[in-house]
């Protein structure tokens, strides 16, 4: 790497800059093949494992070099993809490529200096143009090996780290308290989504319904007019083609019906009073649609990009300009009540999920990555189908049912017309939907003093590197050798044997002798 000093930089007395491959040994994981792979021997670490500890590690009996075996305490870097250092904590184990197992020069810089500086330095290396891969990011070994960071005295570095620990110790401490509190709200919203969808959360107004002897209407009586206004919606459908069309309607024209596909219930949980089971295809007589895929241009028609559906939501100021006109875009723009779902993810988590339109204020298509649904708004709110659409019932259908291919995973129409949801009365999806969206403000208002306290946190870890980096966290002590010294005494030391190790005869040498 070019050396990123301004000459103006000025490091405090005692102190040097060092190349990073003058801080230890970087040794590249190795490269373990599917067929590697054992149920039983020593885990295999991949950069997967080291970002989310939740991951399976996969084992291996294959006999390997040292070098690549690792114990607790060891410092990893993830040198592709995920650029970052590591401390492993579970255990002997092997790594992988794109992993550097770090074994630091002690006599030179402490492990503990060694792991922040790291962290510093890849950070440094992604403002630059020093990575390389289109679609995965990779170091370049050499430059890295070449970036230079500051070294002080050896006896400087053990008060750095020393104090370093006792500031950053209870800061993780916090952030770690923070994160916990933000994974005990997910916990807490699904935990009220559940009890939405099996009626709890309504309990007290049934019973209010009952003792008002307000008519309450039967599961088995709802189900019948949900039948009845889907068939109903699709014969005005019909007769509105006719009509367009110019055409008397055909005798028994309504025989052609499509009869819906029932739900099947008999593994599902018994509903309270007035709920029924009901198939996406009851809830829908309008046929699924598609989007359409369109060129990006710099001027056209608007089309919604995939990252528009988020938490239950569309946000439609999230478009792009597509090759084609507002005319072409007219049958794919969305309406007020569009439930669009992702037709195909990376993540099975996300592949399936929906957002619901909101108020429009002009046109905007939705593209081929994405399924639009539209239900009978006279039995069930669209605002109902996208609070049970991340349900566990309709999040099991659908990730059965995905189907994987290059590493994307893809829902197709009948999957999402074969899902079953659970319907109440309006009424009761009204009261569900008010008692869910209060709660949601409240958790969404702690979401927020949260990600505030850990923005806040990470910005204080930041400033107390900044100062250390800058030699400001601890007094520097005249009697510290310099680092210069100790440098130059162990490259001194490094190029002794090198300069007397008997040279190699060539072999006419050896052929005369």
């Amino acid at each position: 790497m070019i050396d990123q000093r301004d000459e103006t930089d000025k490091l405090p007395d005692g102190w040097a800059w060092i190349a990073v491959g003058e801080t230890g040994k970087y040794i590249n994981g190795f490269a373990f093949k599917p067929e590697h792979r054992e149920p039983s021997g020593l885990p295999i670490v991949r950069i997967q494992n080291l970002t989310d500890e939740s991951k399976p590690l996969n084992s291996t009996t294959l006999g390997v070099h040292p070098d690549y075996k690792i114990e607790s305490g060891d410092m990893l870097m993830s040198w592709s993809a995920t650029l970052d250092v590591f401390v492993w904590r579970r255990g002997p184990a092997l790594v992988n490529q794109h992993i550097f197992k770090v074994v630091p020069e002690e006599s030179v810089i402490t492990k503990g200096l060694l792991y922040f500086w790291l962290r510093r330095a890849v950070k440094e290396l992604q403002k630059t143009d020093h990575l390389h891969g289109s679609t995965m990011m990779h170091i370049n070994r050499g430059p890295f090996m070449a970036h230079q960071v500051p070294l002080p005295p050896r006896a400087e570095q053990t008060r750095i780290v020393a104090k370093l620990e006792e500031l950053l110790s209870d800061l993780d401490v916090g952030m770690a308290e923070l994160r916990a509190a933000q994974k005990k709200l997910q916990l807490y919203r699904q935990s009220l989504l559940k009890s939405a969808l099996e009626g709890t959360l309504t309990a007290s107004w049934r019973e209010a319904q009952r003792t008002a002897n307000t008519p309450i209407e039967s599961g088995a009586q709802l189900l019948d007019r949900i039948l009845r206004e889907r068939r109903a919606r699709w014969e005005e459908k019909q007769l509105a083609k006719f009509i367009e069309q110019g055409k008397i309607p055909p005798k028994d024209w309504q025989k052609k019906y499509p009869e819906p596909v029932a739900p099947d219930s008999t593994c599902l949980p018994e509903l309270p009073e007035g709920w029924v089971w009901a198939s996406v295809d009851q809830l829908s007589p309008d046929d699924l649609a598609n989007g359409r895929s369109v060129p990006t241009a710099s001027a056209g028609a608007k089309v919604l990009r995939l990252t528009a559906i988020k938490d239950g939501m569309v946000d439609l100021q999230k478009y792009k300009l597509g090759s084609w006109s507002e005319e072409d875009a007219k049958p794919f723009a969305v309406t007020e009540g569009d439930l669009l779902i992702v037709r195909g993810n990376g993540s099975l988590h996300l592949v399936g999920r929906a957002g619901l339109v909101g108020s429009i204020e002009e046109q905007v298509a939705y593209p081929d990555t994405m399924i639009r649904l539209r239900v009978v708004e006279s039995v069930v709110s669209p605002v109902w189908i996208g609070l049970v659409w991340d349900s566990h019932v309709v999040r099991d259908h659908l990730e059965r049912r995905a189907r994987t291919s290059a590493g994307i995973y893809k829902i197709v129409q009948p999957d999402i017309v074969s899902a079953v949801v659970p319907i109440p009365s309006l009424s009761e999806q009204a009261q569900i939907q008010d008692a869910f969206a209060l709660q949601l403000e409240q958790i969404a208002a702690m979401q927020t003093a949260l990600e505030t306290s850990l923005k806040q946190s990470t910005a204080q870890r930041q400033n107390i590197l900044r100062v250390a980096f800058a030699g400001q966290l601890v007094p520097q002590d005249p009697n510290d050798e310099p680092a210069s010294v100790l440098l130059e005494r162990i490259r001194s030391e490094r190029a002794a044997p090198a300069a007397t190790k008997k040279p190699r005869r060539r072999k006419t040498e050896e052929a005369a002798a």
